[in-house]
């Protein structure tokens, strides 16, 4: 059996659960290599099932690495379940309120995040995919040729989400940011139909075979800017430096927002200094503030202090760290844009 499975059925044994459920596409798609297009519950337990929808079962027969059978009620659903001995069910926290609804009356339940616990160290070949997904992001940055583009913000963002296309990725990893001149100071700010202005902040990533990339770069042209730029950059190039297994990702935003706050914009940084990726673009654990999660090798999270004065502009810079005996960055891409 797959190894993460039998992780988790141990997780389950030693919580005296007899299975465990869940519905996130993503969560699926991990233990089994299908991802739904509707819907599916995948139940984990001796003999592991998945229940897919009748418009699914084609693709997940083909690409499931575990049993699936069609979906065909909540009532047929339980029934099995009590059949095979299941009194005990553990849920994802993010299972949806009107599925829980449906088993609490006939299951002990709690939510367990044993998923989450086995998506944070990424094997190598899920580290591989992250680093497809970063050349191909990064590559495909390269082909803008930023400071001679005289397009707008949606054009911009528009040719970089097909240059990733063209260039190997399914898709992007998220919606695609491209913001400049008094905009950029909002850390998700949309990409308008307005020339680019000065300075310009792309936050960018590629989807490879499922896994997603992330990177952000600002590009700065006053000596205002370029003082901000270098107060984030020394925070980014500490923080990363500070990353090893066995620190709390806390002690590490500490480093990046110390950094930051000793020039006096501690209040300017006004979110965690990283997050993990793979399947999802966000997931767990994140350097951020509360986050005290242990680093262990085979993590892979994300560095990206900013500074954002309001009215004025932002500077954000990012990169994506895969952690052995250090924090290691994913990809070459210079944080200077010449």
């Amino acid at each position: 059996m797959d190894l993460h499975i039998d992780n988790i059925l141990k997780d389950l044994k030693k919580d005296d659960f007899q299975a465990y459920l869940l519905t996130g596409f993503t969560n699926v798609e991990y233990i089994s290599g299908y991802k739904p297009t509707s819907f599916a519950f995948c139940v984990i337990k001796d003999n592991p099932i998945i229940y897919a929808s009748g418009m699914d079962m084609e693709l997940a027969k083909n690409t499931s690495s575990i049993e699936v059978k069609e979906y065909e009620s909540y009532d047929i659903m339980i029934k099995e379940l009590k059949e095979d001995g299941i009194k005990s069910l553990a849920i994802e926290p993010t299972l949806p309120f009107s599925t829980f609804v449906r088993f609490r009356d006939d299951f002990k339940i709690d939510a367990k995040t044993y998923i989450d616990k086995q998506r944070m160290i990424k094997t190598p070949d899920e580290i591989e995919k992250i680093a497809k997904a970063t050349e191909i992001a990064q590559k495909s940055f390269l082909q803008l040729d930023i400071l001679n583009n005289p397009n707008t913000e949606k054009e911009v963002a528009f040719d970089l989400v097909r240059y990733m296309i063209e260039n190997g990725a399914s898709k992007e990893s998220f919606d695609t940011i491209v913001t400049s001149g008094a905009s950029s100071s909002l850390p998700h700010a949309i990409p308008e139909a307005k020339k680019l202005d000065q300075p310009i902040l792309i936050d960018w990533g590629a989807i490879f075979e499922g896994y997603c990339s992330d990177n952000t770069r600002t590009m700065v042209y006053t000596e205002r800017q370029q003082e901000i730029w270098d107060i984030v950059a020394e925070a980014h190039d500490k923080a990363i430096k500070a990353i090893k297994p066995g620190l709390k990702c806390c002690e590490i935003d500490k480093v990046a927002r110390d950094v930051i706050s000793e020039y006096g914009y501690g209040d300017k940084f006004i979110h965690s200094t990283g997050h993990s990726l793979g399947l999802d673009i966000h997931e767990t654990p994140g350097f951020s503030l509360r986050d005290d999660t242990v680093i262990e090798e085979g993590m892979v999270i994300t560095v990206e202090p900013g500074i954002y004065l309001e009215g004025e502009f932002g500077v954000r810079l990012e990169d994506t760290i895969e952690i052995s005996r250090k924090g290691n960055v994913i990809g070459d891409l210079p944080l200077v844009i010449d």
